[in-house]
């Protein structure tokens, strides 16, 4: 007599989720601790120090890296640019998850994630917050619709992803304008620091040199996406546009540099560009890393062309950028000392964040990841592969 035996597959997680997940879950549990005990049982935060690495890493920088969709959508739907097309829903899903991961970072750092409709009900409509919760709460319901036919589709839900497509135009545009709105309120929530934020940082012109930042973000955090993809998931790497995003990228710096020399000068704070310490020398970083070196990088086409240099491109305009979103957030910032009320910039009183606190946006982090990847496993984010594609190196 013959038996007949059907042996299950096993379930395997690869090593790298695997991590993810731990990472992932020990920022949980950091979080749980936290709403029990309070956040000075988990953080280095003080009435001196109330902004810290989270607000920094999880707020300023966390939005900025998600402003590729409205970049990348607004050249598709708005401006008529059908070449770009196989990149929106990538940078859709990294819009998308990155906004979840801020808002998921502010329930840590804020507590009392259970009173989150409060500002809802208790508006302040003198407060620059409250419409930066606004545009958050209302960006994620606009990326949520713009990525649904993706969604839609993998159900085989025809008729519902077609109709979306066909009102995808005036959503994106919505989108866009309240992208817009977000960057530049970001920076509008510096304007009431002129005494705490250091001059070569502090300036009326906050909003617009964050939105025309974080179009260069958009740019560069699209290649970036776009080269990690075709690594990990073995895909020919779609050069022929990040070649094009590339080349715009020079012009969008170069924008954002002479508006910010232009506004030192006519503020008379050139004086200050040498003359201000380590300061000078965080100032002149981002100029040099995100701005300078990109703009000569990418006027070559031979670095354009290349896979391995358009990353690196990428790598240094995000590095210089996000230390912009550091200085004007947390290294620029002049704090007191609680006792004696003397300033104190970046000397006497000091911070550093705790271990738990780099942990808990670590395991933030883990998901956008592991998320990220899921979504592009299980769901149809990339499009087939086109001719001219090279392979990343």
């Amino acid at each position: 007599m013959k038996l007949n035996i059907t042996i299950q597959p096993r379930f395997r997680i690869g090593l790298f989720p695997l991590t993810l997940l731990v990472f992932m879950g020990i920022a949980a549990f950091i979080a749980l601790w936290r709403y029990i005990y309070g956040i000075g049982a988990i953080s280095n935060l003080s009435n001196s120090y109330p902004w810290g690495f989270w607000v920094s890493f999880d707020l300023f920088t966390g939005i900025a890296i998600s402003s590729g969709a409205f970049v990348i959508a607004s050249l598709v739907y708005i401006f008529g640019l059908e070449q770009f097309r196989p990149l929106v829903r990538p940078t859709l899903v990294t819009a998308l998850l990155g906004y979840v991961m801020e808002g998921m970072a502010l329930l840590v750092e804020l507590g009392q994630p259970h009173r989150i409709w409060y500002f809802l009900r208790y508006q302040n409509f003198t407060s620059f917050l409250l419409f930066i919760g606004l545009y958050v709460m209302i960006y994620i319901v606009v990326l949520t619709v713009e990525f649904a036919p993706a969604v839609f589709e993998r159900l085989k839900w025809d008729k519902a992803a077609a109709l979306l497509k066909r009102w995808m135009k005036p959503v994106v545009i919505f989108g866009a304008v309240i992208s817009t709105l977000h960057q530049a309120s970001l920076g509008s929530l510096l304007l009431i620091q002129p005494a705490k934020l250091h001059p070569l940082w502090w300036t009326p012109w906050i909003p617009p040199l964050f939105f025309v930042s974080a179009v260069a973000i958009g740019l560069a955090m699209t290649i970036f996406e776009s080269s990690m993809t075709s690594r990990y998931f073995k895909r020919a790497l779609e050069t022929h546009l990040l070649e094009k995003l590339a080349r715009g990228l020079p012009f969008v710096l170069g924008f954002y540099l002479v508006m910010r020399f232009v506004q030192l000068t006519l503020e008379g704070k050139l004086s200050l560009l040498f003359a201000s310490g380590g300061m000078s020398l965080l100032f002149w970083a981002e100029i040099l890393i995100g701005v300078l070196l990109p703009i000569v990088l990418f006027s070559f086409k031979r670095v354009r062309t290349s896979p391995g240099s358009l990353l690196t491109g990428a790598l240094l305009t995000l590095a210089g950028m996000i230390l912009n979103r550091f200085d004007v957030s947390w290294f620029a910032v002049k704090h007191y000392d609680p006792l004696t009320y003397a300033p104190a910039f970046m000397g006497k009183v000091t911070y550093f964040p705790s271990i738990t606190e780099i942990l808990v946006s670590v395991g933030i982090f883990s998901f956008g990841i592991l998320a990220f990847g899921l979504a592009v496993k299980y769901l149809p984010v990339l499009e087939p592969e086109h001719h001219g594609a090279h392979a990343g190196d």
